[in-house]
């Protein structure tokens, strides 16, 4: 390529004779050297195609991202004015893996793309799986640490969890291959090693890839091939994942002075219209679990005798459970979270289980479970035991709550003794369990219809009827003296006293709870406005470091 501007001649074998590749903020020089600091791996797959296939590519120049990418010229290229976009002579073309093919694909049997009709589609397949289950995972990952999104630890957990499923693909892939199709560099190994660069560069340290070692190896393969080297230069594995950071806080406006607008004269009272017969509310579609065969267990008094089972527990809760217990009805399960390697905090790991039991909410009419928190020393292990309605874990769970993705099921086998005692030991809590000792057991089992605080009003109206408190004269005493008469009224009095204490007891705990309601409403709605808010805001970093086209 001719730098001073000389026109390359057309090449025979291809119909792409010329290009300029617009991008944010000058990344690469006319030299196509890299600029310390800046990098752009959406550019990066063009660039190495190019290089490959022999094609031409030249950089625009003085491209000033936020100026340049919002003249009309550049919105008749992208309406949406991202970059990179390729300028061709048959027209523009936009999107970093578009961009990408459409390079490789303008020199004739380009071996980018295989020797075979077979090769074509698994290079196909592998670009889709690099985009579409590591990248995207890393973006989501990423976006959040930088402040460039709402960060929540949940989700952000389940994020790196899809990632880590895809890792352990593609690390079983290539154990057994050098690269991703056949026996040379496709296209597709330069478009998942610029999507794993982001990866490498500034979210994942040698800890967290040390659990794939072939990626390792295929990635630090790939970014030292000479035509990858040109571009990426020398690459360096970020130390540590990023720490959170903190959006800082905007200047608020100085409110403006309201401009006093004349009174309007109130509207006169319109005549109510004839009532318009309303429509009756359509049912609420119900739970498929409700539409299963009667079970001869009842699961609310299941958990009615665990809570209320003080002493004898093997004899009276454990016996009674299994005496109840309908395995047509219902399945249990078995739960280990898979990552127990991380669970390195007491305190993160406890919480991290409390989590997943509110959210476990939405399936109380259905099931009851056991969690425990087992281990002297850190990592602990988290395991769990559960009693699902069904011969299945209920789908709506599965769709709802992301937790479950984070476990391996297996569902108990009540004819295996030793399956059916680890059951029993679940439940009662045998300690030590397994050889470990228990740091921490939570249960799920608030009855149906009835919450936390449903349960201390059921304990409060328990307190009440064991009272015992005399509020009316027996005929029969009647004739004891005046001294057993002042000791009934003192009696009477108190008993007065505590129902008046226990009932404002009653009201500041319901008042509390809907407070706090709305007050989770509150913030809900604020985390949302503030997310939307980020969504709208222009992001040049997200540019810079190829998170988006």
């Amino acid at each position: 390529m001719a730098i001073n501007g000389v026109r390359p001649p057309q090449n025979p074998n291809s119909s792409l004779a010329y290009h300029t590749l617009s991008l944010a903020g000058l990344l690469f020089s006319e030299t196509r050297s890299v600029s310390e600091g800046k990098t752009n791996k959406n550019v990066y797959k063009a660039l190495i195609a190019a290089e490959y296939s022999g094609v031409k590519v030249e950089l625009v120049p003085e491209f000033e991202m936020g100026v340049s990418n919002k003249t009309p010229e550049f919105i008749k290229m992208n309406p949406i004015g991202k970059v990179p976009v390729l300028q061709t002579p048959d027209g523009p073309v936009f999107e970093s893996n578009a961009i990408a093919r459409y390079v490789a694909r303008s020199k004739a049997d380009n071996p980018l793309y295989g020797s075979s009709l077979i090769d074509y589609a698994h290079v196909e397949q592998w670009i889709d799986f690099a985009s579409l289950e590591v990248d995207v995972n890393l973006v989501n990952w990423f976006r959040p640490r930088i402040g460039r999104a709402v960060y929540l630890p949940p989700a952000e957990e389940a994020t790196i969890s899809a990632l880590k499923r895809a890792l352990d693909a593609l690390n079983t892939h290539l154990a057994s291959n050098t690269f991703l199709v056949g026996h040379s560099v496709t296209l597709a190994d330069i478009v998942m090693t610029c999507n794993l660069y982001l990866g490498f560069t500034h979210l994942m340290p040698k800890k967290f890839t040390s659990e794939f070692p072939h990626v390792e190896r295929y990635f630090w393969t790939m970014v030292n091939q000479p035509n990858f080297k040109k571009f990426l230069g020398e690459v360096k594995q970020t130390d540590a994942t990023p720490a959170v950071a903190k959006k800082p806080a905007q200047p608020k406006e100085a409110a403006k002075p309201k401009k006093e607008e004349p009174k309007k004269e109130a509207p006169k009272p319109k005549p109510a219209p004839a009532e318009e017969e309303e429509e009756a509310p359509k049912p609420k579609p119900k739970n498929p679990l409700d539409l299963l065969p009667p079970s001869k267990m009842v699961l609310d008094d299941w958990k009615r005798l665990y809570s209320n089972t003080k002493t004898n527990f093997r004899e009276v809760a454990i016996k009674g459970f299994w005496d109840m217990y309908d395995p047509e009805g219902y399945s249990l399960w078995f739960c280990d979270y898979k990552y127990n390697e991380e669970n390195t905090v007491t305190f993160v790991t406890m919480n991290k289980v409390g989590g997943f039991l509110q959210r476990m909410d939405l399936a109380r009419k259905y099931a009851f479970g056991k969690m425990l928190v087992t281990g002297s020393n850190p990592p602990y292990k988290v395991q769990g035991l559960w009693l699902f309605r069904g011969t299945e874990i209920p789908k709506f769970v599965l769709d709802e709550c992301y937790d479950m993705e984070l476990y391996e099921w297996r569902k108990a086998d009540i004819n295996d003794e030793a399956q059916k005692e680890r059951v029993s030991q679940m439940i009662e809590e045998v300690e030590p369990f397994e050889g470990e000792p228990i740091l921490d057991a939570k249960c799920f089992k608030s009855l149906n219809g009835q919450g936390c605080w449903g349960k201390y009003l059921v304990e409060l109206m328990s307190c009440l009827n064991n009272t015992d408190i005399t509020l009316s004269d027996d005929p029969s005493n009647s004739k004891n003296d005046a001294k057993k008469e002042a000791h009934g009224a003192s009696s009477s009095s108190s008993g007065s006293m505590v129902v008046g204490v226990l009932l404002v007891i009653v009201v500041v705990i319901l008042v509390s709870y809907f407070l706090y309601k709305l007050w989770q409403k509150k913030k809900r709605e604020e985390q949302y406005a503030r997310l939307l808010k980020l969504f709208e805001e222009d992001d040049e970093l997200e540019v810079e470091l190829g998170l988006r086209d």
